[in-house]
């Protein structure tokens, strides 16, 4: 698969293709059926997949502090779409002069004139262009004076629940990470690579790999009890993980701190794959550095009981 930053950079890297657009956050069970029935498409006309992303997400550009908690940053979309099996991811910069772009001439200029799509096919919910006033009908507008197919994908449901990315949102708030399994047909993680951080943990006695996450507004905020994969070595160790802003030492921006059970090395630079198992407590601001490492052996002490039981 290949990534194109920016239509600019479009450059004859396909003369005709299929086409999917959308934020896909969480890339759930919805998407993937999408995606795959892009790629049967695909397949049929003989033509390259591609997937669009804006970046970033349209409601994080246009009102960044009440947008919704992220589910995934771009580098996650890119690997679970790569898996898929999709061509050619076009990562489109959400800018000023792209929100205000018209849905028609989003159409006629990219779609049409520059990407050339054979078919196109969006949820039935997917808005876009300036005022948010492209959807299906307009598509099929277009469709009737040129060369390609649009196609609208119903929504999935899963038990008689809609598959969406709020649904996933909403599951993880509630700490239902069973659902949230099943509306995205895999464990909810996070995954990043470790950088340094301020070694605190360190001096507590408890050490932690600092997972930078990428995004303002994770979807997740607490203390839990995680399964970790190291994808440079793919072994594997139940941990602690808190996600959040770290209010005792005055945080100002949210971080993924993991400690890994009976490990001890340096994975600096390595890309940990982070599964949330069950939440312990909220995150709290503590009266003293000595409360925070007490509060931190016992959720050690409760976390090592049920991954035990998970073991056993």
């Amino acid at each position: 698969m290949k990534i194109i930053r920016g239509i600019a950079n479009l450059k004859n890297q396909f003369s005709q293709c299929v086409l999917t657009l959308g934020n896909f956050d969480g890339v759930h069970l919805g998407h993937q059926q999408l995606i795959n029935h892009l790629i049967t498409q695909g397949k049929k006309l003989n033509l390259p997949t591609v997937v669009m992303l804006f970046e970033p997400q349209p409601l994080e550009f246009f009102c960044s502090e009440n947008a919704p908690s992220r589910l995934t940053s771009f580098q996650e979309k890119v690997i679970f779409i790569e898996k898929l099996g999709i061509d050619y991811i076009i990562a489109v910069p959400f800018t000023q002069t792209f929100a205000k772009m018209s849905a028609d001439d989003f159409i006629q200029a990219w779609l049409i004139n520059q990407l050339r799509a054979k078919y196109i096919i969006i949820g039935d919910d997917f808005r876009f262009g300036f005022e948010r006033k492209g959807d299906i009908h307009l598509l099929e507008h277009y469709e009737q004076k040129n060369d390609f197919t649009v196609e609208s994908m119903p929504t999935y449901v899963w038990n008689q629940l809609r598959i969406s990315s709020t649904a996933v949102r909403k599951a993880l708030l509630n700490n239902d990470f069973e659902l949230a399994r099943c509306l995205l047909g895999r464990p909810y993680s996070i995954q990043g690579r470790v950088i340094h951080g301020n070694a605190l943990a360190r001096q507590l006695g408890f050490p932690t790999a600092n997972i930078q996450l990428h995004r303002k507004k994770p979807a997740l905020h607490g203390v839990y009890l995680v399964n970790v994969k190291n994808c440079c070595s793919q072994q594997s160790y139940y941990g602690i993980a808190n996600i959040g802003i770290r209010p005792t030492i005055q945080g100002k921006k949210a971080i993924l701190e993991v400690n890994l059970f009976d490990f001890s090395g340096d994975i600096y630079g390595q890309y940990l794959d982070v599964t949330f198992l069950e939440k312990l407590r909220d995150e709290k601001k503590f009266d003293s550095i000595t409360a925070l490492k007490e509060q931190i052996t016992q959720d050690v002490c409760t976390a090592k009981k049920i991954s035990a039981q998970l073991t056993n």
